[in-house]
C-alpha cells in the first residue's frame, strides 16, 4: 500500500502537465499573436484607445508570460525526480511552486511595464516601432502611469521573497544567498533597461542591462537558471531539514534542465532583438543584434536549440532504455519552424515569432516536465 501511494503523486502531476498541454495548445495564447490584436505600430499616428483593461493586458505582454512559467514547472518536476516520490510532501511542494510561480510572474510582469516606460522615455519606442504595441508609446498610458505600475510589480515581487526569506532554515548562507536572489531580481527588473525612474533617484539612471547589450545573459541567468534551480533550493531549505550535501547534489542533478530552460528562453529576447535592431539603433541600444548584426543573432537563435535539444539526446543516450526522454523532441518540429521563420523573416514579420519562440520553451518545459514525473 505504501509502494501504491508513493507513486500517486507524481501521477498526479503528470496528468496535470498532460491537461495543461492540452488547454495552452488549444489557446488563444498558443496562436502567439501580436499583442491583444491591436497589432505593431504603424507609424501612421495613435491608433483608436482600446478599453483600459486591454490596454494593461497589452502593457503586460501576454505572448511571452509562459516564459516566467516553464522554468517553475521543470523545477517543480525536477524536485520530485531527484529527491524521488517517497521523500518528498506534495503539499509542501506545491506551495513552494506556487509562491515562486508568483514571484517569477510579478518580476516579468514589472520588467514589461518598465521596458513600456524607459523605451518610451529613451526614445526606443517612436512611431517607426515595428514590434507589437506598446501602451506608453501609443499614448494609451502615461510614462508615470507605466513607471508606477512597474513598481507596484516590483514590490510585490519583493514582498513574496520576502516571505521565503523568512521561512529558510539551516546554515546562514541559504538565507544570504537568497536575499541577494531577491534583491538582484528586483533591482534588475528595473535596470534591464534602466531610465530616469526609480533608478535615477539614486545615480543610477544610465545603467542599462538592455542597452548594454547584456539582455540576453540576464534573461538566461535568471529567468533560466535561477528561476529553475530555486524550486528544489526553496524547497529544501524551507520545508525540510535537508543537508547542506543533499541540496548542492540535487542543484548539481537539476543543472542540465536548468541550461535548457535557459536556452530556450533566450531565444525569446533573440527574437525581439532581431526585429527591432534597426530601431534601436538609433535610440543608441545596443543589443546583440545592434552589435553583431542579424547574422550572429540568427546563429545564437540556432544554437540556443542545439543546446536545449542536445542536452536532451544526451541524457536519452545515457539511458536508452528510458525512451520518455524522448518526449521532449516531441516538440521539434515546431522548433524547427520557428528556427526557418527566424532565418527568413525580418523587421514586423518576426512578430508572430516572439510569442513562436515562447511557446516552444513552454511546450519543451511541459514535455520535459512530463518526462521527469514518469521517471520518478
Amino acid at each position: 500500500e505504501i509502494e501504491q501511494e508513493s507513486r500517486v503523486a507524481p501521477i498526479q502531476e503528470f496528468k496535470f502537465i498532460q491537461s495543461t498541454i492540452l488547454l495552452y495548445v488549444k489557446s488563444p495564447m498558443a496562436k502567439a499573436t501580436t499583442a491583444n490584436g491591436n497589432g505593431p505600430s504603424n507609424g501612421h499616428g495613435k491608433s483608436p484607445k482600446p478599453a483600459l483593461w486591454k490596454i494593461w493586458w497589452t502593457a503586460a505582454r501576454p505572448h511571452t508570460l509562459t516564459a516566467s512559467l516553464s522554468p517553475v514547472i521543470v523545477g517543480h518536476c525536477v524536485t520530485v525526480n531527484a529527491l524521488g516520490p517517497d521523500d518528498v510532501d506534495i503539499p509542501d511542494l506545491r506551495m513552494v511552486t506556487f509562491q515562486w510561480a508568483c514571484f517569477c510572474m510579478l518580476i516579468q510582469l514589472g520588467t514589461n511595464l518598465h521596458n513600456d516606460y524607459a523605451d518610451f522615455v529613451k526614445g526606443a519606442d517612436d512611431d517607426k516601432r515595428v514590434g507589437q504595441a506598446r501602451a506608453t508609446q501609443k499614448g494609451w498610458l502615461t510614462p508615470h502611469q507605466t513607471a508606477s505600475a512597474a513598481c507596484t510589480m516590483m514590490g510585490l515581487t519583493f514582498l513574496v521573497g520576502l516571505s521565503f526569506i523568512l521561512q529558510i532554515q539551516g546554515p546562514q548562507w541559504r538565507t544570504v544567498m537568497f536575499t541577494i536572489v531577491v534583491l538582484t531580481s528586483v533591482f534588475n527588473g528595473f535596470a534591464y533597461t534602466g531610465g530616469p525612474f526609480p533608478l535615477g533617484y539614486i545615480g543610477l539612471g544610465d545603467v542599462s542591462i538592455a542597452y548594454s547589450g547584456l539582455g540576453d545573459l540576464f534573461v538566461f541567468l535568471y529567468f533560466g537558471l535561477v528561476a529553475t534551480l530555486s524550486v528544489p533550493f526553496l524547497y529544501i531549505a524551507c520545508k525540510t531539514d535537508g543537508t547542506d550535501d543533499l541540496l548542492t547534489s540535487i542543484i548539481i542533478s537539476a543543472l542540465p534542465q536548468a541550461v535548457q530552460v535557459a536556452c530556450l528562453g533566450t531565444t525569446i529576447i533573440i527574437v525581439n532583438n532581431l526585429r527591432d535592431r534597426h530601431t534601436d539603433v538609433r535610440a543608441n541600444k545596443l543589443t546583440m543584434a545592434v552589435r553583431f548584426g542579424a547574422t550572429a543573432s540568427r546563429m545564437e537563435y540556432a544554437l540556443m536549440l542545439v543546446i536545449a535539444f542536445g542536452i536532451q539526446l544526451v541524457r536519452f543516450g545515457r539511458s536508452t532504455d528510458s525512451l520518455v526522454r524522448l518526449m521532449p523532441l516531441l516538440c521539434l518540429v515546431k522548433a524547427r519552424t520557428e528556427l526557418q521563420a527566424v532565418h527568413s523573416k525580418d523587421g514586423a514579420a518576426l512578430n508572430l515569432h516572439v510569442g513562436g519562440a515562447a511557446k516552444v520553451q513552454f511546450l519543451f518545459c511541459l514535455l520535459l516536465g512530463s518526462s521527469l514525473l514518469w521517471e520518478s
